[in-house]
């Protein structure tokens, strides 16, 4: 099943995401033999659109949004009939209230009423004369907010949900993450944005619009594969079992399903599936202490529940996020507020992300459990009435997000070093690198690699083709 009639082994792809999808659909198109393997029935990893009963919704709902032009012309070259622009409209819904998102300062500030207003400026004062004074060492994510924000921002919009997203108190999650996913972005940016008309478009957290395929993001992972399937082959329900190395290349993965098994030999190799899970599968095994590195690194679980409802609308918001701790969902988002296409005419439906840990109480929950909860605190909130609810679906999406605890660099970097002799692997993606990627730069990722592959092919022909004009002049003489 596995094996090339032709013997030529080309690039294996470990991962059927977007990363490991555009890196096939690239060298598909210049050519290149590939072969993609992913271990899921379907392909898009969390970017993928599930489908039922006419209802559509991604898994947490994605955006598409990139300041790199030839990121923009890969994306719509693929789907440009189908793309539509959205406007953004996210809310905080706290303490009963709903807040812009991201923070607007008439809105963040005076809605918490004038003595919490007054304590949250003269918070950010201080940390800004503290910050003159003396330029404290921003470790943690309760660093980098309280540097930026003030601690009384932080305790109200910032630390409950933080600590819902990724289940470990702020003081323990990395100021890397923090100032990746919202990098220049601080109060004085938001009062900019708030007053004098400040786009904020290069600051990708006030992007206010952004592109949707109107069938879904998964759309895009769909088109990857028919793209590469023109010519390649991309193997979904097909795990990698076993990664192969003579110490300086990667020899062959060995893989398996549910029908067959067996070892495929390759050129090159992208890997896009989590960087812990490639330590773990080298054979021979690596030094102790990059297994020991690789064990050290985790992930946050997603479980979206989605109810489906006998009614047009129910917002007309992009986004709402949930911070307090006493309702079980952190983000809500309503598909047909991105696309009318995303449920049967007079239908919606209600998308709620519940973030988890594998194995932890709420993954373990039942999926009717977990439809009980999600429609019980709708209900509560006042945007539904159980009445409505006509359908559900729940999902699993297991390491969804790389979890960055203090400390994850030295760990990150450990693993880097050793994986680094290998000349023909090629690690990328968002839980390849183990980086905090949006979709573009999960896309732009596997476009890079892809890249890199064809121009170390290029040189490589190149060489070969100087050395056999050598040899001709050598032996004419």
């Amino acid at each position: 099943m596995f094996k090339n009639p032709d013997g030529h082994k080309g690039t294996i792809i470990m991962g059927g995401g977007l990363t490991g999808l555009s890196a096939g659909c690239v060298l598909s198109r210049a050519g290149q033999r590939v072969r993609v393997f992913e271990r899921a029935i379907e392909v898009g990893g969390i970017s993928k659109t599930i489908v039922h009963n006419g209802f559509r919704f991604d898994l947490g709902g994605h955006r598409f949004f990139s300041t790199d032009p030839k990121i923009n012309a890969f994306v719509k070259d693929l789907i440009s009939d189908e793309l539509i622009l959205v406007g953004r409209s996210s809310k905080i819904y706290l303490r009963n209230k709903f807040f812009d998102y991201p923070l607007k300062p008439v809105n963040a500030l005076l809605g918490l009423g004038f003595m919490t207003t007054l304590g949250a400026v003269a918070d950010y004062g201080l940390e800004k004369v503290k910050g003159l004074i003396m330029e404290k060492e921003k470790v943690s994510l309760e660093d980098w907010v309280v540097s930026n924000f003030g601690r009384t921002m932080f305790n109200i919009y910032f630390k409950e949900y933080s600590e819902k997203v990724w289940g470990i108190d702020c003081s323990r999650i990395s100021a890397e993450w923090v100032a990746q996913r919202i990098r220049g972005l601080s109060l004085s940016t938001a009062i900019r944005n708030a007053f004098f008309k400040f786009s904020g478009r290069d600051l990708p957290t006030l992007t206010d619009r952004f592109f949707y395929p109107d069938r879904g993001i998964g759309r895009i992972a769909e088109r990857l594969q028919e793209e590469i399937e023109l010519h390649n082959e991309v193997y979904t329900n097909t795990g990698i079992e076993q990664i192969n190395h003579d110490g300086q290349s990667i020899q062959s993965v060995y893989v398996k399903n549910h029908v067959s098994e067996g070892l495929v030999k390759g050129d090159q190799f992208v890997a896009s599936i989590p960087l812990p899970r490639i330590v773990q599968m080298l054979n021979p095994a690596p030094p102790a202490e990059v297994l020991e590195a690789a064990l050290r690194l985790s992930f946050r679980d997603l479980i979206v529940v989605t109810i489906m409802l006998d009614r047009p609308r129910v917002t007309d918001q992009t986004w709402i996020y949930i911070p307090e701790k006493n309702i079980p969902f952190g983000r809500i988002h309503e598909p047909t507020n991105w696309s009318p296409k995303m449920a049967p005419e007079g239908k919606t439906l209600l998308v709620t992300e519940f973030f988890s840990t594998r194995g932890d109480a709420l993954w373990n929950e039942s999926d009717a459990g977990l439809v009980a909860t999600a429609v019980d605190h709708l209900v509560r909130l006042g945007f539904i009435r159980k009445e409505e609810v006509i359908d559900s679906v729940v999902v699993r999406a297991s390491r969804a997000y790389p979890l960055f605890e203090v400390g994850f660099e030295k760990n990150c970097a450990t693993i880097m070093d050793y994986l680094g002799r290998f000349e023909n692997l090629h690690l990328a993606g968002r839980i390849g690198l183990f980086k905090y990627y949006n979709m573009d730069h999960a896309i732009g990722s596997g476009i890079s690699a892809a890249e890199t592959i064809l121009e170390r092919l290029q040189r490589s022909e190149k060489v070969g083709d100087d050395d056999g004009e050598r040899e001709l002049v050598g032996s004419s003489r």
